[in-house]
């Protein structure tokens, strides 16, 4: 059984930067998808981005697109995310998650079936 750990969250300005890490144990995550979902006060949570198991293919949600960077460290069995130009609606529980095995799509959270416990971001304007 996997536990996901995120950490790198905390207060930044608008127009600031974070990094995210989720960090795997228990299991590798090395030949799982894994995505970064956020969830913001009285929203639903919603798709941030996923990374394939290689590396190779990524994916962004629109709001998040050419700010945002997710990158893996499959030694590490580490999962990053990397945020640029923060926006005050960037504000959110942001978690990581590994996708089934056997699933497809990257978008729905029903596709992943382990959760980290979140870590707070906060962009101040």
């Amino acid at each position: 059984q996997v536990q996901l750990v995120e950490s790198g969250g905390g207060l930044v300005q608008a127009g600031g930067s974070l990094g995210l890490s989720c960090a795997a144990s228990g299991s590798s995550i090395g030949i799982y998808n894994m995505g970064w979902f956020r969830q913001a006060p009285g929203k639903e949570r919603e798709f941030v981005s996923a990374i394939t198991w290689t590396g190779s293919s990524t994916y962004y949600a629109d709001s998040v697109k050419g700010r945002f960077t997710i990158s893996r460290d499959n030694i590490k069995n580490t999962v990053y995310l990397k945020m640029n130009s923060l926006e005050p609606e960037d504000t959110a529980v942001y978690y990581c998650a590994r996708r089934a095995r056997g699933s497809y799509g990257y978008q729905s959270e029903k596709l992943y079936d382990y959760w980290g416990q979140g870590t707070q971001v906060t962009v101040s304007s």
